[in-house]
């Protein structure tokens, strides 16, 4: 492991799938620890730069990081608990607004360009540089990339491949009204809102980019949203485009498509499923 300089009393903790995480005392205060031998150059500080974009609007929560090495992230203790009733309507209404404060262009917001760093969603390289429009990013910097990497690994079939190609050649026509660029979180999946001890949400973990913003939505979607509630809340502040329940299994092709690389299984299954729907 590598702590910060001046870290005391570590005690690892849950942190997702490929960091280490320690809860220590840092400066006086309580501080959660991610670190890994493998991080990337920059890896960490993309991490931070997205945490405070996200909270820029003021909308939502985020932790505030208190160092950045390219070994270690250091941030603000954030005690757990669990999301409630009025929490999960903050997070919609939250995300509604963070959404909305919008991103210069689809991709990298611009501090990924500054640091030099790609995009990642959990150990994965992903192309980010700017597009004009989202049908073209959402096929050359996210699906085109994910299937090729799935297929060289042995995780996505000649078939599931050519089916990605074929939405990718339609997505001009099946991905709704044009929107601006949304400020997405990127990789929304319930275990990146984070609760703390009042039930309020935070957002951690971001990948973040400007893109569509039922992407953020369809996500959370997929692997089991913390409430209802939280959809209802968002369109009370910012309704959905028409015809946005027939493009959420579109947008959770992503996810899928990334799972399948990481995991296998039946990951590849759904997502050759999925790319077989919209084909």
């Amino acid at each position: 492991m590598s702590l910060p300089a001046g870290a005391s009393d570590p005690r690892r903790v849950g942190g997702g799938d490929i960091n280490e995480a320690w809860h220590g005392r840092l400066d006086g205060a309580d501080a959660f620890v991610k670190t890994r031998a493998d991080a990337g150059e920059g890896e960490y500080a993309l991490e931070a730069a997205g945490l405070r974009w996200l909270a820029e609007p003021g909308a939502l929560r985020t932790p505030r990081a208190i160092e950045v090495a390219n070994d270690h992230l250091a941030l603000e203790w954030v005690a757990p608990g669990r999301l409630s009733e009025a929490g999960a309507e903050e997070l919609g209404r939250g995300l509604a607004v963070t959404h909305s404060a919008g991103a210069p262009r689809f991709g990298d917001p611009g501090f990924g360009e500054r640091l030099g760093v790609q995009a990642r969603i959990g150990s994965l390289g992903l192309p980010n540089e700017p597009c004009e429009d989202w049908p073209s990013f959402y096929a050359q910097r996210r699906l085109l990339p994910l299937a090729r990497i799935a297929r060289e690994r042995g995780a996505l079939g000649s078939s599931g491949l050519a089916a990605v190609e074929r939405v990718c050649a339609r997505l001009e026509r099946i991905a709704g009204p044009p929107e601006p660029p949304a400020r997405l979180h990127g990789d929304l999946w319930s275990g990146n809102v984070h609760a703390d001890v009042e039930g309020r949400p935070w957002l951690i973990d971001p990948s973040a980019y400007g893109g569509h913003r039922e992407v953020d939505l369809a996500m959370l979607r997929l692997f089991g949203a913390p409430s209802e509630r939280v959809f209802a809340a968002y369109e009370e502040v910012a309704p959905l485009a028409e015809g946005w329940r027939e493009r959420v299994g579109l947008w959770q092709l992503l996810p899928l498509l990334v799972h399948a690389v990481l995991f296998g299984g039946s990951y590849r299954e759904a997502a050759e499923r999925v790319a077989g729907d919209y084909a």
